[in-house]
Parts: C-alpha cells; structure tokens; sequence
C-alpha cells in the first residue's frame, strides 16, 4: 500500500529530530571519536581540529540532548575538569556512523581503500552493516522499500499538491 504523503504531517519526523542532535559536521566527527575512544576535550579537539568555542558547544548539545554524559575526573594537583562518555542513547548511534562510514568508503574513498575498518574485537573481521527485513532477514535496497504511517503519524495542516 502507497502512502500520500502529502497528507502526512512532517512536522514531528524522527529524521528531521535526529539531524537536530547530530545533523551537523562537527557534532558527527565528535561522535566519530566518541566510538574511537575519545573521552577528553583535548582529545576530541587534536583529533577533530574545530575551534574551541565550537567544540564546547557540539559537547554541549550533545550533553543536553543525553547522548554523551559529563564524568568528572581530577589530576593530582590539577582542578576538577570532565570527560564525555557515550550514554545508551549515544550508543546508539553506532549503527548510523558506520553507516555513514561504509557509504564514504564506497563513494568518498581515496585510492588506496578506507582510511579506518572497524572490525569485530572478537575475531577481527570488519564490521559491515546492512538494511534487512525484519521478518525474513532478507538484504533490501531502497528500491525494496517505501514509508507508511506510524503510530506517531499526523494528518498535514494543509494537503499540497506538488507536481
């Protein structure tokens, strides 16, 4: 069954809501780092190269919409100073970096192949993420695949016709 969806609501889309999170540059090499073991703000500053100001609100938003958490932490003879830690919901998140990564090793990779491979720490394999059917486990492409409402799903104020 096709959906109109122009008689659907955009206004509460969980893409749009994500990307309010993680939906810039920087916020997503901060992640990048976060998974890479990243806890410390010089790290992620070296490692992402952002201006500092920058930094501190990328951390910030991150803080507050409860992705990374604030662990506080003193070096002798130093003042109280913190390091981000990914919370569940960062966690989360994994799925979309990698799959972000495998599209840029696809489509953006130099010659010589990725620059990174995540692998399994188990076995050592690379990782590689794919988009199945739930039920049949079946590997699918977007051409296999089409959206309908959801339980969340409202009507559009205005139903506009675009041609």
């Amino acid at each position: 069954m096709s959906v109109d969806r122009d008689s659907i609501s955009t206004e509460n889309c969980s893409v749009k809501r994500a990307l309010d999170v993680v939906g810039e540059k920087w916020t997503l090499l901060v992640l990048r780092e976060a998974f890479y073991g990243a806890r410390r703000f010089e790290r992620f500053q070296a490692r992402i190269g952002c201006p500092r100001q920058v930094l501190t609100d990328r951390l910030s938003t991150l803080v507050a919409a409860g992705v990374l958490r604030r662990v506080p932490y003193q070096e002798p003879g130093h003042r109280e100073r913190h390091e981000y830690r990914l919370t569940e919901k960062g966690r989360d998140l994994l799925p979309a970096v990698i799959a972000l990564m495998q599209w840029g090793d696809k489509w953006e990779a130099d010659s010589d192949g990725p620059p990174v491979e995540v692998v399994h720490r188990d076995c050592g394999h690379p990782v590689e993420l794919s988009l199945r059917c739930r039920s049949h486990q079946t590997p699918l492409t977007a051409f296999d695949t089409e959206p309908r409402p959801g339980p969340g799903a409202r009507p559009a104020k205005t139903r506009k016709t675009i041609r």
